[in-house]
């Protein structure tokens, strides 16, 4: 049984991930894990009265989470795919590749949000990160929303 690891990140690309992680599963007779990561709130001196709101602030985005994934484990079930859950407060890639070695992953799944590699300077791309350092291969896909909106007319 393949193991396909999706990293999901509830944007717009994510049914578009689910979809291909599912169609893999199905042609290999595999699994899905999906993996949400959600990255920790950047705290700089000039927050710091709000640092006592940080753990409630987490722990909403941890529940909230929590629920999102059910319900997309729901579809796959419904879909009659297997699949597991996994959910941590971190930095995605580090959890991915973690992740992707833990679950002896065949592959792994995940999106591209297609943002300009002057944003992926400034802020970072996990897909880039996951790329260059995954055990396994990568299936990225892209968000087809986002190149619809690009096209539009004017």
């Amino acid at each position: 049984m393949k193991t396909i690891l999706a990293p999901v990140d509830f944007s717009g690309v994510t049914e578009s991930v689910l979809a291909q992680a599912s169609a893999l599963a199905r042609t290999f007779n595999g699994r899905v894990v999906l993996l949400h990561v959600m990255q920790p709130p950047i705290i700089t001196s000039e927050y710091a009265p709000f640092l006592e709101n940080i753990g409630e602030i987490v722990a909403v985005g941890e529940k909230a989470a929590a629920k999102q994934l059910a319900r997309l484990q729901e579809q796959l079930q419904a879909a009659g795919v297997p699949s597991d859950t996994l959910q941590y407060t971190g930095a995605p890639v580090t959890y991915i590749l973690q992740q992707a070695e833990k679950t002896q992953a065949d592959y792994i799944v995940m999106g591209s949000h297609g943002h300009t590699a002057f944003y992926d300077l400034l802020v970072g791309s996990t897909t880039h990160g996951v790329l260059n350092k995954s055990p396994c291969p990568v299936v990225v896909v892209p968000d087809l929303r986002r190149q619809k909106k690009a096209k539009a007319p004017l």
